[in-house]
């Protein structure tokens, strides 16, 4: 009942995201900067991927003349700009993740003791660290699609197994929730991994990219259960006042939206 409501904010925000896949993270970059009544400085930087540059370009007006060109070749990045860059990006992925955080939010809604909450969240951290590196060093191969409609199915599961808690049935995942949260991480870290993937590694520092990027999704991860706990605290006034059926609200909500998630992914693939 105490964290019935912590929804309130957070699956709005989530229903309202787009549909959750693995996401592309190599963006362009345009700088114009005015050097004069009617000069200007253009940097354009284009992602890669090893030695092949993606295939975006910048296009100026035709009137526009070419006076000089710089071509700045940089050397190979240091360990700390590696560091730095790959977990920033592990934030942003897992932030952007919509799938994942659901999938959380459910292990809060799921797990009422703080003991049960830490062993399934440490058990899914480790399974999807496992996972993503296996699969980003080439160790194990999964096709991504598949993988991805499982993901959407697991939270189903979850789903279902609060329904089933609130109403008073054993559910099997709070007899173990490390358990299923360890299987179900496994599956999730082939999700990062196909993201990581479309990001590309530097082949000069793939441990260093490898690490950060998972510390960077452990990071993002905390962050949101941090501010899932403190919507939580914050709702707890209401959810003493509310109805006995508002408990069951939070896990309709996130199975409605996993269902869907596996149609789609199901149709698509």
């Amino acid at each position: 009942m105490r964290r019935a409501w912590l929804v309130g904010g957070i699956i709005l925000t989530l229903i309202m995201a787009s549909p959750a896949s693995a996401h592309e993270v190599r963006p362009g970059y345009l700088e114009l900067r005015q050097t004069g009544a009617d000069t200007f400085d253009v940097l354009w930087k284009v992602p890669a991927r090893g030695d092949l540059r993606l295939g975006i370009y910048a296009r100026l007006p035709e009137h526009c003349e070419t006076t000089s060109e710089a071509f700045v070749v940089e050397a190979s990045p240091s360990s700390y700009a590696v560091a730095g860059t790959y977990f920033s990006l592990g934030v942003d992925h897992i932030l952007r993740g919509i799938d994942h955080l659901l999938f959380v939010l459910a292990l809060l809604l799921l797990v009422n003791t703080r003991r049960r909450l830490l062993a399934a969240v440490t058990a899914f951290t480790v399974a999807h660290s496992l996972t993503l590196a296996a699969a980003t060093l080439g160790l194990v191969r999964v096709p991504q699609q598949p993988v991805e409609a499982i993901i959407a199915l697991s939270i189903v599961f979850v789903a279902a197994e609060i329904v089933r808690s609130r109403s008073g049935q054993p559910s099997l995942m709070q007899e173990f929730p490390w358990a299923i949260a360890f299987t179900f991480g496994l599956l999730h870290g082939f999700g990062f991994a196909g993201a990581l993937s479309e990001i590309g590694l530097p082949e000069q520092a793939i441990p260093v990219a490898l690490l950060f990027f998972n510390l960077g999704v452990e990071s993002g991860q905390l962050l949101f259960i941090a501010s899932a706990l403190l919507v939580a605290a914050l709702a707890r006034p209401v959810a003493t006042r509310s109805a006995t059926w508002a408990p069951q609200l939070p896990a309709y909500g996130i199975g409605a939206l996993a269902a869907f998630w596996t149609i789609e992914r199901l149709v698509g693939f």
